[in-house]
């Protein structure tokens, strides 16, 4: 017995050949969009990193910034997907444990946001790793 087919549309979308860098730039639009932001505010960014209590915030501006742009780069290029995918995966969970560390908070609606925010995060890691699967996949397939 065989197994039922997709609906036609579900084909042509997953056939229609922008849809594989569409999908990588939903993926890593909000870390783009987030190294560009941080890059044309300097002073903000800084602060930002600050305010995690990260230590020298300077440099952790800068790092996050050379992140957020050279991973969605290089996953958007269709080379190095991995690394790209595996720079913003463990950036992801590093920013999830120290901005959303949801277990040191007291119950409430604070804890509740955190807590999504955190689990959102978790969500991300797998998009990128699900990407760096179908980049793999399809480069053995030739």
């Amino acid at each position: 017995m065989s197994a039922p087919r997709d609906p036609r549309f579900v084909d042509a979308v997953l056939d229609w050949p922008p849809t594989w860098f569409i999908a990588r730039l939903f993926l890593v639009g909000a870390y783009l969009l987030g190294g560009v932001v941080k890059l044309a505010n300097w002073p903000g960014a800084v602060v930002e990193q600050a305010h995690f209590g990260m230590r020298p915030p300077a440099l952790w501006a800068a790092l996050t910034i050379a992140i957020e742009l050279t991973g969605p780069v290089l996953i958007l290029s269709g080379r190095l997907v991995w690394l790209g995918a595996g720079m913003l995966g463990v950036f992801t969970l590093l920013a999830a444990f120290t901005a959303n560390a949801f277990w040191r908070m007291p119950a409430g609606q604070e804890r509740f946001m955190a807590t999504n925010a955190f689990f959102e995060h978790v969500g991300l890691i797998g998009g990128f790793v699900l990407a760096a699967l179908v980049a793999e996949q399809a480069k053995r397939r030739g």
